[in-house]
Formats: structure tokens, sequence, C-alpha cells
């Protein structure tokens, strides 16, 4: 299998086409990528010979890949009044909250000359059209409401969260909350890169229940709860989102569910036959 090179910003505005990032069967083929070091090190194939000196290889993501993505892709293509601004806010969506949901009055007290919603709305739709980070939005029922909701951060690929944490592979491991954000991220990241077209992804939160990610497709709900760590799965999220949408299809992914490897071997839409 040789490398394929993801199409820059420049040619998804040309022709609207957009290649994903790599998958784990193609990293776990082309490289010999296990589970965990897909769930680390993702799926870029230019730094998978980098993996065993972790500083080279994050300076390669930072460098090789982070910047010229964001300098040149983004910043060479659109307008973007506060170039700053849209590097902090992926440094902050994608190395400190991703697989997590955060208020934009949060966003907006940690960034600098941050501006209002209505900008970090619209740099974060750029970044997520670069492939980079997505800010999904809660399943509502209403378009409106939806685009109003707090955004749940997830990165397009698990290289960005690592290189720009401070986490060794091992130091990540063994810290078992952070590792759950790489994993959880990891599944969001498989289902933004590969979602057929009319395919939707979302969270869903209604306090105290939550689901990680809702998958929708016309009619057809699936929702998916990332479970990692011995303790037994909960449904209390689940069963409260199936008493509301109740045609929806429940998926516990990891301890107690579907194993992790399993479901990122399948294609999304085999989960809502």
């Amino acid at each position: 299998m040789g490398f394929c090179v993801k199409p820059n910003f420049t040619e998804k505005l040309k022709h609207n086409f957009q290649m994903a990032h790599w998958s784990y069967d193609e990293m776990q083929e082309a490289f010999n990528f296990s589970l965990d070091e897909f769930i680390y090190f993702g799926g870029y194939p230019g730094s998978a010979n980098l993996i065993r000196d972790g500083n080279r290889w994050r300076r390669y993501v930072r460098d090789s890949l982070i910047r010229p993505n964001i300098e040149k892709d983004i910043l060479q293509m659109t307008r973007v009044d506060k170039p700053a601004l849209l590097k902090q806010l992926f440094d902050l969506g994608c190395g400190a909250y991703s697989g997590q949901i955060i208020s934009y009055t949060k966003i907006l007290g940690q960034l600098q000359d941050a501006g209002n919603t209505v900008t970090l709305t619209h740099y974060l739709d750029l970044l997520s059209q670069a492939g980079l980070l997505t800010g999904l939005q809660k399943h509502a029922g209403h378009e409106h409401r939806q685009r109003a909701s707090a955004p749940k951060m997830n990165t397009h690929n698990t290289a960005l969260m690592s290189a720009l944490g401070n986490y060794t592979f091992l130091e990540a491991q063994s810290d078992r909350s952070y590792w759950g954000r790489l994993v959880e991220s990891t599944v969001g990241a498989h289902l933004i890169n590969n979602k057929p077209d009319g395919y939707a992804i979302f969270y869903w939160r209604e306090s105290p229940n939550e689901v990680d990610f809702i998958v929708t497709s016309g009619d057809k709900i699936l929702s998916i709860e990332v479970k990692t760590g011995s303790k037994p799965a909960q449904r209390h999220g689940l069963d409260a989102f199936a008493k509301k949408y109740p045609q929806t299809i429940s998926l516990i992914v990891g301890e107690g569910g579907v194993p992790i490897q399993d479901f990122l071997l399948q294609p999304i839409e085999s989960w809502l036959e």
C-alpha cells in the first residue's frame, strides 16, 4: 500500500473533494500499528516511521502537518481577520478539549482577543473544512437549537491531540482519564472522517444524562456510548435517549460492548442496518 496525501484546503475548495485521514485498518496493514498506537499516534502515514522517537514525532506533526495546514491551506485561501485567534482555537480545542463539550463562554474566557461567538463558530467551521478540528453540535431535533448549543470538540486525527499534549505514549496509557479522552476522540474521528453522504454526527445531553455520539441518516438514529476502564458499562444516557427517540439503535463501544478495534474496522452504515 503506497502513501496517499490528503488534498490541501485549496484543492478542497476547487474540487469539493476530500480524502479522509488514514484509518485503523490502513495503518495496521501498512505499518503494523497496534490499536493503542493508532489511538495515540493517529492516522498520518508520513509520521509512522518516527513513533519510536516521541520528541521527533511530535515536532514532525507540529511543523510538517499542523503548521502548513493552518498557515498555508487556511490563511492563504480564505480571509481570516484574526489568524492568531484561529491558531489559539485550534490549540485549545484539539490539544486541551478534544472529546469534551465546552461552552463558547468558556472558550472566550481562555483566548486572547477572542472577539465573539460568531467569529469562533466561523473559525471552527474553517478548521473542520481543513480536516483538523470539528465542533459537534448537540442533537436537538431543530437546527437552530443545534447551532446555539455548546460544541463538543473532536479532532479529525488523534495525532494532532497527542502532538499538542504533554503526554508521552506510555504516560498517556497510564492516565486513564486522558486515555479515555483519546479513545473517545478516536471513535469521533472515525465517525467524522468516514460518515457517508447524508449522515450527520452529533452528541446529546440533557442533564444529568449524556450520549457521546449520535449518528443520523434520514429517520435512522444510532446512539453511541464509548467506555474505557474496568467498571461495568452504564446505560443511563443511552436509555434516556432511547426513551425520547424510540427508533434509536443503542451501541456501547469499548468495555462491555463492541470492542473498539471491531468498531473501527466496520463501515458506519453497518451499525444502522
